[in-house]
């Protein structure tokens, strides 16, 4: 019996051990579960296609051009001052006006110069009465002394009066213009045709003659000049290119809008030492207007043209540590970064010297999501995506089942004398877990045992006393 209840403890040690095993390994297989999801989940979310659109790079022949920051300056400038003094008795300019050559834009009070005039015109008329009676005089004078009548003396007398009355009547016709232009000085016109900026001095206030005020300032701005410079290293090139001919030029703003296009029409005589640039200065005819004076534009000087040149969008090349780079789409619709060397284009695209083919796909937007490798999907302009090939989407892993705990080897068989043992209740086995049984009372060494009945308790052994 002591060899019954035993083996009764290890069959219920191994049942316990065996419960313990299963649920490890079913907490297991559920971590493994997550994992694997995880992991699908991330590699899900590294090769999704990032969406972009595209620009195919051309073959095309274009201009040669030499970019620079222009500065629009007038054709002519004229900062109006008077020649005269007095009072401005009328403004007939306003700010912003345009002006032609020869219009009218202030009156200084005129009575004083006008009575200048008037006593001018009084001396030279006295000084020629007198003139014409010491010519008179002379004549006679010539015929007396013929007849002996009068001495060689007297006859010089009246000729030097005569002279005398020539240079004074000559000196008063001289202040006759002067007094006449000191009038016209008092009407100021515009000398040059343009467009008048603010009036500074206003009707009303005294003015002297070459005044330090400036009464308006006059632009000429049709046609209308650009100044400019480029490296040194051009100049060579721009010196064979003029001569063979005029050189144009393009003036954009800073959005890219073509302003207006022009001549080159001077060369700065010397180098900037400081900056090793020279000045360039070109001609606009500026019909619209759209040239500015103290305006910076963006001009592009065209020396040649250049044969099967690769050409592509502006906003297709970014900038980074090492230069200029652009995103090229290979036939996977996966991308490469590729470094570039480009030049100026026109319509807002740019000439690409190096890296590039023609016929490449190059990301035009949607660069900011991408590095090299990434997965794309182009957008078509008709709201479409091209179709991407598809990746083989990971497996999801399988719930595996608890793996059965193996097989334990079981203790020594109860004999067939023994009873079945019953479950153990659990709050029996809550009470007193490690407690043993008491050792049965056996009444006789050769009794047979008796089966125990239904519902007896599993720590006691059969033919044990309920």
């Amino acid at each position: 019996m002591i060899q019954s209840a035993s083996s009764t403890r290890l069959i219920r040690t191994v049942r316990r051990l065996a419960a313990v095993a299963g649920a490890v390994a079913l907490f297991a297989a559920l971590l493994a579960v997550g994992a694997c999801g995880r992991d699908d989940d991330k590699g899900g979310k590294g090769k999704r296609p990032v969406p972009v659109a595209v620009a195919e790079a051309q073959s095309m022949n274009v201009p040669v051009l030499v970019a620079a920051i222009g500065n629009v300056e007038a054709y002519a400038s004229v900062a109006v001052k008077p020649q005269v003094g007095g009072t401005i008795a009328r403004q007939l300019v306003r700010d912003g006006q345009d002006v032609a050559k020869g219009t009218a834009l202030f009156t200084i009070d005129q009575r004083t110069y006008q009575a200048s005039v008037q006593e001018a015109l009084a001396r030279l008329q006295k000084d020629e009465a007198q003139s014409k009676k010491s010519e008179d005089d002379l004549r006679r004078f010539q015929a007396l002394f013929e007849q002996g009548a009068v001495s060689r003396e007297q006859l010089e007398q009246v000729q030097a009066n005569a002279i005398g009355l020539r240079a004074s009547l000559a000196l008063d016709r001289a202040q006759v213009q002067q007094a006449r232009l000191q009038l016209g000085y008092a009407s100021i016109t515009s000398p040059i045709a343009g467009r008048a900026g603010h009036v500074l001095v206003q009707e009303g206030n005294v003015v002297k003659a070459n005044d330090d005020r400036v009464l308006v300032v006059i632009n000429q701005v049709e046609p209308i000049f650009v100044s400019f410079s480029v490296p040194e290293g051009h100049l060579a090139e721009i010196q064979r290119q003029s001569r063979l001919g005029l050189l144009r030029v393009e003036t954009r703003s800073a959005e890219g809008e073509v302003l207006d296009a022009g001549e080159l029409s001077s060369i700065d005589n010397a180098v900037d030492r400081a900056t090793g640039t020279i000045r360039l200065k070109a001609t606009f005819a500026n019909k619209e207007r759209k040239l500015w004076p103290g305006q910076f534009v963006r001009a592009h000087l065209r020396l040649a043209e250049r044969e099967n040149a690769v050409v592509v969008p502006a906003q297709a090349v970014q900038t980074g540590v090492s230069g200029p780079f652009v995103f090229v789409v290979k036939a996977d619709l996966t991308v490469d970064m590729r470094s570039v060397g480009v030049l100026p284009g026109p319509d807002q695209s740019v000439v690409v010297e190096r890296g590039l083919a023609p016929g490449e796909k190059v990301v035009v937007d949607g660069q900011s999501m991408l590095v090299p490798g990434s997965l794309v999907e182009i957008k078509t302009p008709g709201g479409k995506d091209e179709a991407q090939p598809k990746a083989p989407a990971a497996k999801p892993a399988e719930a595996q089942p608890p793996t059965a705990p193996a097989k334990q080897e079981q203790g020594p068989q109860p004999s067939a004398m023994q009873a079945p043992l019953a479950p153990v209740p659990a709050a029996q086995a809550k009470a007193a877990p490690n407690k043993a049984a008491p050792p049965p009372k056996a009444s006789s060494a050769s009794a047979p045992a008796e089966k125990a009945p239904a519902g007896a308790n599993a720590d006691q052994p059969a033919g044990s006393a309920p």
